[in-house]
């Protein structure tokens, strides 16, 4: 038996965007849920598309977005590669959703949260931490919240299961995101002895999609593949650049700001021109987003 990553854009949304009970697992895994009570009994599925109400507003697409049977709203997005401007980009499509829940002269008090789970195949911090949790804190008293928003970034690259029986389900599921690829052909049993991950499983048989969708399955890859080459070898000449302006400047300080200020900008310039090339063979903005990990406006205005 062959399998497809779940982690593409077509495969991700099928797993996630089409099954009810699969993604109401995935939440209640991955979500910082304190007690029973918080987690969710079933939901449904919302329209992704998150249309402003006027036309002059910001349109936004996410990849799935659901809500349950307390009115709390999920949006669950897979993003292959990381930018400065992506958590901007989450908290808008949050917010977004938060205040889209009320019509012009509706009660504040009816306001449900909503939780933004974003998986990220790239990493974004130091150090080797992998689930990061941001809520609305008190600065001097941290158990002081303002509910209303939670944010979740895994940064997948780093996962590695420690200890399999802490948070099982949370391990199962992150697992799947992880081993399951191209190259499986025999899934670890444990994972098939779950049923929520076994019926997963079977959503990523190669055997189930069509000609057409393996086709565009693999030219997704390559664009992944690609994209990353060519910002690696972006980072590299910006980090030599950097290296080179801080000697320049005999500044320890020098040294790091101009590595930095070179990596990002060698960073966001490689991911523009990978976007302009997308663009130009046809490629919708929204698959070019999801690549790139810069935002869809921007890419129409190349």
């Amino acid at each position: 038996m062959k399998y497809l990553s779940p982690k593409a854009d077509l495969t991700f949304k099928k797993v996630f965007g089409e099954h009810p009970d699969l993604v109401t697992s995935f939440l209640n895994a991955l979500l910082p849920f304190e007690n029973p009570e918080e987690e969710i009994v079933w939901l449904e599925y919302l329209n992704p598309e998150l249309v402003p109400h006027t036309p002059l507003h910001k349109d936004s697409i996410v990849d799935v977005r659901c809500r349950d049977h307390r009115g709390r709203q999920f949006i669950v997005e897979m993003q292959m590669m990381w930018t400065s401007a992506y958590k901007q980009r989450v908290l808008f499509n949050a917010s977004k959703a938060y205040v889209s829940q009320l019509e012009k002269g509706g009660d504040y008090e009816l306001l449900q949260p909503v939780y933004s789970l974003n998986l990220v195949n790239d990493t974004f911090s130091p150090g080797n931490e992998y689930y990061h949790d941001y809520r609305i804190v008190e600065r001097a008293d941290t158990r002081e919240v303002i509910e209303g928003l939670r944010f979740i970034f895994i940064e997948l690259p780093k996962f590695t299961p420690k200890n399999y029986n802490d948070k099982k389900m949370q391990v199962l599921w992150l697992r799947y995101l992880t081993e399951i690829n191209e190259k499986t052909r025999e899934v670890p049993e444990d994972l098939l002895e779950n049923p929520e991950i076994c019926k997963a499983v079977t959503q990523l048989e190669e055997s189930a999609f069509s000609e057409a969708q393996l086709l565009g399955y693999d030219r997704f890859w390559d664009m992944v593949s690609t994209a990353k080459m060519q910002i690696s070898s972006s980072r590299r000449e910006a980090r030599e650049k950097g290296l080179e302006e801080g000697r320049k400047r005999g500044l320890e300080e020098g040294r790091k700001r101009g590595l930095e200020e070179g990596r990002e900008e060698g960073r966001e310039e490689e991911k523009i021109k990978i976007a302009r090339g997308m663009k130009a063979e046809g490629i919708p903005s929204e698959l070019i987003s999801k690549i790139t990990g810069l935002a869809a406006e921007e890419i129409i205005r190349l």
